[in-house]
C-alpha cells in the first residue's frame, strides 16, 4: 500500500508529551482511512512535508513570512500525490528557498502538527497534517524568496521569541535547541595515543 511507509515513521515516532501523542494519533488514523490522504482534492484536509531548515553550522532556521497565511512558518508544502514525504519537504524547501543543498539530518520525523487552513480562491477550511523532517544547508545558505512567501530570513533561536510564531514553530525551536545542546554536551574529542 502506498500508505505503508509514512504509517510507518508515524507509528516509529516517538512523541514528547501527550499533546504530540494526539497528533501523532489523529495522523494515524486519518493516513488509514483516507486513501487520497497525499492528494489536495480530498477537501477535508491532506499530507504536507516540511523542513526545520538548519544553517549550515546549524546555529540558525530558515523561516518563511507565508504570503497567505501571513506567519513566519517553517518551509513546506503540499505533497500533490508523493507518498515519500521526506522527498516532498526537500522539494518544498529547495523551491521556496532556492537553495538547492540541502539534506536530512534525519530519516525520521522531526515533528507532526495538524492545522486549520482558512478558506482561500475558492478552497474550503481544510486541516494539513504537517510531517517534519530536520535538514540542514551544506555550503552557501543564500536565499531567493519565492512568489509564496513576504520574506525568508535566518533566525537564531533568541530571534525566534520576537516573530510571534505559533505554538507548533516554538516547539520545534524548543527540540533544535534541546537537541544542540544534547550534541555540545557529548565528548567529541579523540583519545590521544
Amino acid at each position: 500500500m502506498h500508505r505503508d511507509k509514512l504509517l510507518n515513521q508515524l507509528k516509529a515516532y516517538l512523541p514528547k508529551d501527550a499533546t504530540e501523542d494526539q497528533i501523532r494519533s489523529r495522523m494515524i488514523s486519518f493516513v488509514q482511512t483516507n486513501p487520497d490522504c497525499f492528494h489536495r482534492h480530498l477537501t477535508i484536509g491532506h499530507i504536507t512535508g516540511s523542513t526545520w531548515l538548519l544553517s549550515h553550522d546549524r546555529r540558525r532556521v530558515l523561516l518563511t513570512h507565508h504570503r497567505k497565511l501571513n506567519k513566519w512558518l517553517q518551509l513546506g508544502g503540499h505533497a500533490d500525490g508523493d507518498s515519500d514525504i521526506l522527498a516532498v519537504a526537500l522539494r518544498e524547501a529547495r523551491e521556496e528557498s532556492g537553495i538547492d543543498s540541502i539534506r536530512a539530518v534525519s530519516m525520521e520525523v522531526f515533528d507532526l502538527d495538524i492545522h486549520p487552513i482558512p478558506p482561500h480562491s475558492g478552497e474550503p477550511q481544510h486541516d494539513h497534517y504537517d510531517v517534519r523532517f530536520l535538514c540542514c544547508v551544506e555550503g552557501d545558505d543564500s536565499f531567493k524568496v519565492s512568489d509564496e512567501s513576504h520574506e525568508l530570513a535566518w533566525v537564531s533561536p533568541e530571534q525566534l521569541q520576537s516573530l510571534d510564531a505559533d505554538a507548533s514553530v516554538q516547539r520545534m525551536a524548543a527540540k533544535w535547541v534541546a537537541t544542540s545542546r544534547a550534541n555540545t554536551a557529548i565528548d567529541t574529542t579523540s583519545p590521544t595515543d
